[in-house]
């Protein structure tokens, strides 16, 4: 434990030219007293470490100066590929690896190289949850990963969307996918094939010491594109006909409404005397659709299926009962809510 935190002062000033002792405690999370002891011990394995005086004072190496003494450890090589992204770092249990990996890394540079990585480090960012949508809470997620790398199966209670929505599943993890946000474990199934599970839904997990063996050439690169493009196909079952208003073909882009984007971009079709532009959308089910379009309000008309026009005048027709006792019908069909005595009539 020593040897590693005398390695990492030597690291840190070799990166970062000079510490004082209180930075290089809180960055070791040790005491003070700790880091005289160590900086002393370097002194005297013949590290040519010094204290420089003064308000600007800390320790540093003498100018020039440079370790070679850089190995991995088993954890910092395994949390290589994690270096920079310091979120999903912390997700799997590697903060602490992920950043001793990334000082060694540093240390390995020369002075330019060093500067260029601290540039990009400082000016680049990857925020992975896309917008509106918080990242996943997924607690079992440090023990899938330590399963994934030693082949080992789990049990698991796992929550689904179809009855009955708790199941227990014994599961040989092949590899972990980070996808806007939410974890994906990728499972083998026992037999031949894979099955995909969030993160997120795993109710509780128990490991075992049962060792799963992988089948031969898997790729999970592949695999989950293959996934991807297996789930796009089944995905959308139908499509509907709609009809779209010059203010919401306005707005798509900053609705991020990729699928009416690339709808009209596809659809070809020329705006009518009002402006409005019609086009084919897939959907994945009527249901669905519905949910999703009514969400555009009078912006969209639904022309085909009838079964999707159906469906949204039945929503309609819920909220218009609900809302109704406080609100009237203006004279081009917008429901408008009747003003409550005391209150203002401006929000």
């Amino acid at each position: 434990m020593r040897s590693s935190r005398l390695l990492s002062i030597l690291l840190l000033l070799q990166t970062r030219h000079r510490l004082t002792a209180r930075e290089l405690a809180d960055e070791l999370e040790v005491s003070l007293r700790t880091v005289y002891r160590d900086v002393e011990a370097l002194a005297a394995a013949g590290v040519p470490v010094y204290a420089e005086q003064g308000r600007a004072g800390g320790y540093r190496l003498v100018d020039g100066y440079r370790t070679r003494l850089t190995g991995l450890t088993e954890q910092e090589a395994a949390s290589l590929f994690l270096v920079g992204m310091p979120g999903p770092a912390a997700a799997l249990g590697l903060t602490r690896p992920a950043a001793a990996a990334e000082l060694k890394l540093l240390a390995a540079l020369a002075p330019d190289q060093r500067d260029q990585a601290g540039r990009l480090k400082d000016r680049f960012y990857l925020d992975m949850p896309a917008w509106y949508r918080q990242a996943e809470d997924s607690p079992f997620l440090a023990e899938l990963a330590e399963a994934v790398l030693q082949d080992r199966r789990v049990r698991v209670l796992y929550r689904r969307w179809e009855a009955p929505r708790e199941v227990e599943r014994v599961l040989e993890p092949y590899g972990l996918v980070l996808k806007s946000g939410s974890w994906y474990v990728v499972s083998g199934t026992g037999k031949s094939g894979f099955r995909t599970y969030r993160v997120s839904n795993v109710l509780s997990l128990t490991p075992t010491d049962e060792v799963f063996e992988r089948e031969p050439g898997f790729d999970l690169a592949t695999h989950w594109q293959a996934h991807l493009d297996d789930f796009e196909a089944r995905r959308f079952t139908g499509t509907a006909l709609v009809r779209i208003s010059p203010g919401l073909l306005r707005r798509l882009s900053d609705l991020s409404a990729t699928l009416l984007l690339r709808a009209v971009g596809e659809s070809g079709s020329t705006p009518d005397e009002e402006g409005w532009v019609t086009a084919e959308v897939p959907i994945e089910s009527v249901g669905n659709a519905a949910e999703q379009l009514i969400r555009y309000g009078a912006g969209l008309e639904v022309l085909a299926p009838e079964s999707l026009r159906g469906k949204l005048a039945e929503i309609a027709g819920e909220l218009v009962g609900m809302y109704s006792s406080g609100g009237v019908i203006d004279s081009v069909g917008w429901f408008r809510l009747a003003p409550v005595p005391g209150m203002s009539r401006t929000l």
